[in-house]
């Protein structure tokens, strides 16, 4: 196939004019899209062909696969971010009104004193809970590599059994417990101690930061574990050899060392937090307490709908975690200072604690009990009641398994578990097949302006789950093409929401792929298709393996994009289990909820096999 196209150096000359410099962006654009035009990198740009007036171009089916994929990702990252700025600038279209340009949204948005409340609350919980989060976790991580605790080992295998449990169900599990009404801790402090008012109210500032805090303490523990494990103990060894105590080298020398890695920590717990929606939802709102997130909810669900009030809340929730995606990304490239590993051997040695490892045994016993068996056990307890009650020697006359009865035979709720399951499975599918295209252009080809392609692909991750579903909402609505309302646009949300988790599996595995192997397939006469689809995925199969198991169950319990975006007939079982909080239904909900965690619970067991099996294994 021959394709005829005009004379090269003219239009370089009216795009460019009179512009010199080889390292412009926009001439580093050009350069990138007139190799795709000639078929092969190792072809010569167009930009330094001889003029011509004519110029003969051989179609490749490489670029077209290529081609496409780089058009998909920057669809599901650039619309919705267009759309959701400028969404914020229009009034909410009625049936007598409809929208016109407005900067009443941002006004609104900004000014009002309750805005300054918003963000207050936004920031006192997410500091608040990422602190928590990176205290627990850094204690539990220094206890399980610098010291001689026992069973340390069996905890750290342990350690992802709490991010299996959704947040929306711990929260309710917490609710239970520490609900002044009905929570069992309240309920048995009053009667031992006969209190007349409950200590605890879960329903409070408090309340969500420790929630939120506890519940993702394992990732700040699976973080600064990696840190630790990392960290040459020489230094320490030194400092107690000095005659320094224990508290007092791990205060001047680990967490000085570690200090990039703490600074990471804290800011990803921080992002995370500032985007939460389950706590603020489910604790928040019944105390009146308002952030961000529960904000931009009730702005679509009024009536009429202010799409653009919860755009101009979305844009500022943007800039934030744009800001520390970024601040962590400049302290990243700055770590090599605080490097302690070089060419040296080293072999880390626990600190023995004598008799205290008892003492740091019973933390850890203590603290998988809090954030596993206790949330596990009062959801189990609730799903075998007729009607929710404490726990107590009358009530366990009157256990039933009428919460299981409901949910099997609940057609809604099988069909809303079969979405769900097929849907995370078809996500991580996709994810993972864009993102080893993408990360191929970008790890081993010498494209000019890959680069913007790396971060175009990595776009999603600053956009909160709410606000992508905003963002995603308002461009369906405006162009309808008949996907709104249907399970599509809900696959949508997943893939975009994740395709930088699948793009950091793959490129982590793509680098340690040499670029000899394609050349050899090459000149076997293989073409690019079969060269990408019989070496590099192959080669790729252990990253993209754990890749698409963490895809999958991330959006099988996906709540925050799915809220906005489903309709009657269309939920999955994030959004049943939303529905059965919010008709008061505890009990179903309780049986639901664990038989949801036994299903995730035998996915890691999956994922652990799979990963066995097609994992790099030790000569």
């Amino acid at each position: 196939m021959w394709i005829m196209i005009p004379h090269i150096g003219t239009l370089e000359r009216l795009f460019f004019g009179q512009c010199g410099n080889a390292t412009h962006p926009l001439r580093q654009f050009w350069l990138f899209l007139s190799i795709f035009s000639v078929g092969d990198s190792s072809v010569q740009s167009p930009l330094a062909v001889e003029p011509a007036h004519q110029v003969r171009l051989k179609f490749d089916p490489k670029w077209m696969v290529i081609g496409c994929c780089l058009l998909v990702v920057g669809f599901l990252a650039l619309v919705p971010f267009c759309f959701m700025v400028w969404q914020s600038f229009l009034t909410p279209e009625t049936a007598d009104q409809p929208s016109v340009f407005t900067l009443s949204n941002y006004v609104t948005a900004y000014t009002d004193s309750e805005t300054i409340t918003t963000l207050s609350n936004s920031i006192e919980f997410a500091v608040g809970a990422s602190l928590l989060a990176f205290t627990i976790g850094t204690a539990l991580a220094w206890i399980n590599e610098r010291t001689n605790t026992p069973m340390r080992r069996l905890f750290y295998a342990l350690s992802i059994l709490p991010l299996i449990i959704p947040s929306i169900l711990f929260t309710i599990a917490w609710i239970m417990l520490l609900s002044p009404k009905i929570g069992i801790i309240n309920m048995a402090f009053q009667s031992v101690f006969g209190l007349a008012q409950p200590p605890f109210n879960i329903y409070s500032m408090g309340g969500m930061i420790w929630v939120d805090g506890l519940h993702y303490s394992p990732m700040a523990f699976l973080l600064m574990t990696a840190a630790f494990k990392a960290m040459d103990p020489s230094l320490e060894e030194s400092a107690v050899m000095s005659g320094s105590s224990i508290l007092r080298t791990l205060w001047r020398i680990t967490l000085k060392l570690a200090l990039p890695a703490i600074v990471a920590t804290i800011l990803t717990l921080f992002v995370r937090a500032i985007e939460s929606f389950e706590v603020p939802a489910l604790l928040g709102l019944p105390a009146g307490i308002e952030v961000f997130t529960s904000a931009i909810y009730q702005a679509i669900h009024q009536f009429p709908s202010q799409l653009g009030l919860a755009s101009a809340f979305s844009v500022l929730l943007l800039v934030i975690t744009s800001g520390g995606i970024y601040i962590q990304a400049r302290i990243s490239s700055s770590a090599s200072k605080y490097v302690t590993v070089t060419g040296k051997g080293f072999r880390p040695r626990s600190i023995d604690l004598g008799g205290w490892r008892y003492v740091t045994l019973g933390v850890f016993l203590l603290y998988f009990f809090l954030i596993v068996v206790l949330p596990f056990f009062v959801l189990l307890w609730s799903s075998l009641q007729k009607f929710y009650a404490p726990p107590s020697a009358e009530a366990l006359k009157h256990l039933t398994l009428d919460g299981y009865r409901y949910v099997l035979d609940s057609d809604t709720i099988l069909h809303a578990l079969f979405n769900s399951v097929w849907m995370g499975m078809a996500c991580a599918t996709i994810v993972m097949l864009l993102s080893a295209v993408v990360c191929w252009v970008v790890v081993k080809t010498k494209i000019p302006g890959r680069w913007l392609l790396d971060n175009l692909a990595s776009l999603p991750m600053v956009f909160p789950g709410l606000v992508l579903g905003v963002s995603i909402m308002i461009f369906y609505l405006t162009f309808d093409i008949g996907i709104y309302g249907t399970f599509w646009i809900i696959l949508l949300a997943y893939v975009t929401r994740f395709m930088p988790y699948g793009l950091r599996y793959n490129t982590t595995s793509m680098i340690q792929i040499h670029k000899d192997l394609e050349d050899s397939a090459g000149m076997s006469g293989a073409g690019w298709l079969t060269v990408f689809t019989k070496v590099i995925l192959p080669l790729l199969k252990p990253g993209m393996v754990a890749g698409w198991i963490y895809v999958m169950i991330v959006s099988v319990r996906e709540l925050s994009s799915s809220i906005l975006l489903y309709s009657p007939g269309n939920e999955v079982i994030s959004i049943v289990i939303w529905e059965l909080w919010e008709n008061g239904q505890y009990v179903e909900l309780s049986a639901l909820s664990v038989l949801f965690i036994l299903l995730l619970l035998a996915l890691v067991l999956v994922a652990q096999a799979v990963g066995k099996r097609f994992g790099v294994k030790d000569a």
